[in-house]
């Protein structure tokens, strides 16, 4: 008679050793996320902390690189209206370090990243795709993590992050930690950015938009100092308003404000986003040309000037008349023994307007 034997079909049991060595490697990985975890709110609380943007971007650029086995990192940022780049004048360690980089719009950010699903982007380096975030870097990454900065569903930036490790990027690594770090950094920008428009306000004039008196001495000496540095020309333009006190005693002081918001913004539609447009004192303004030398700044004060002269203002009461405006210009590369200070940059403009207006007004002298 034959002997029955029963089959179990069901799924092997797993040895102890099995089952302890399976428990270890989970142990380890919960070890490894917890120092990775800790490593990454160490670096968040860093961000938070930090109330100006130039901290910010110094400490996102450089990172402590014993916690952190990153080759290269880069940040490009939205900044259409050179906002960004004017407060980090002067801080040339960071407006000038070739892993920032600033776009005038976001349309070539969101040729990357979808615009319903702002995740990071893993894996190999693409020269045709990502040579913008990383154009400044000689060596290029093997393989990369990008990460989108976005406020409100709006893209107002790119943290990358590049390794010369193919495999340490690749595809299939988790991404839970970056995502939050790229919510942390975004809201920091955004923090750091409202901060300083902040302090910007207590360096605007009011009445006109312009930078106040306050703001164009500090930014003076800045400007001095880099051109003297970076051997590069620095245009001091001072503008005045012919016959304003007529202006105020006809058509009254209403219309005399509204002549110099108008006038302002005759002035700086001929300017940089880099050049700083200030009001000095009643109807006088000056400007700041960096990189300029006295022709090109002959030429920016004669757009100035045609464009006021061109102009028809009306007083609040509908009268029509117009307006002329003499200029002053003195630059740091044609003045006999070099500029000493800003003060004296300026004195030598403010002559150069005086011979302006001696000279019949409604019209440009060069010191």
């Amino acid at each position: 008679m034959g002997v029955w034997t029963s089959r179990h079909n069901g799924p092997r049991r797993s040895s102890p050793e099995q089952l302890r060595a399976r428990l270890d490697e989970l142990l380890a990985e919960a070890r490894k996320n917890e120092h990775k975890m800790r490593r990454f709110q160490a670096l968040e609380l860093t961000l938070f902390g930090l109330h100006s943007l130039h901290e910010l971007l110094r400490a996102l650029l450089y990172p402590d690189r014993s916690q952190f086995d990153w080759d290269i990192i880069t940040i490009v940022l939205v900044d259409a209206e050179y906002e960004l780049r004017r407060v980090l004048e002067g801080n040339d360690d960071i407006v000038l370090h070739p892993n920032l980089s600033f776009v005038d719009s976001d349309r070539v950010l969101q040729s990357l990243y979808p615009p319903l699903a702002l995740t990071p982007i893993i894996g190999a380096y693409k020269a045709s795709a990502y040579r913008m975030l990383f154009s400044n870097v000689q060596e290029k990454p093997a393989s990369v993590m990008l990460l989108p900065l976005a406020r409100q569903g709006k893209l107002i930036g790119s943290l990358n992050i590049g390794s010369f490790d193919r495999q340490r990027f690749a595809r299939g690594y988790r991404t839970d930690f970056m995502k939050h770090l790229a919510a942390v950094v975004s809201i920091c920008i955004e923090n750091a950015t409202n901060m300083e428009r902040i302090k910007l306000l207590g360096l605007t004039d009011t009445l006109t938009g312009a930078n106040n008196r306050r703001y164009f001495d500090q930014r003076l000496e800045e400007e001095i100092e880099i051109s003297r540095r970076s051997h590069q020309p620095l245009a001091c333009l001072m503008l005045d308003m012919d016959h304003f006190k007529h202006i105020n005693d006809q058509y009254g002081h209403q219309t005399g404000d509204r002549v110099l918001k108008q006038a302002t913004q005759l002035a700086r539609a001929e300017l940089r986003g880099s050049d700083v447009l200030a009001r000095y004192g009643g109807e006088e303004f000056v400007a700041l040309l960096t990189q300029t030398d006295t022709s090109v700044a002959r030429e920016v004060a004669e757009r100035i000037r045609r464009s006021v002269a061109n102009q028809t203002f009306t007083s609040v009461d509908g009268q029509v008349f117009r307006l002329t405006l003499s200029a002053g210009i003195a630059t740091t590369s044609h003045l006999a023994g070099g500029v000493i200070n800003g003060a004296e940059l300026v004195a030598y403009a403010d002559k150069a307007l005086y011979d302006a207006k001696q000279g019949g007004r409604n019209r440009v002298v060069s010191a």
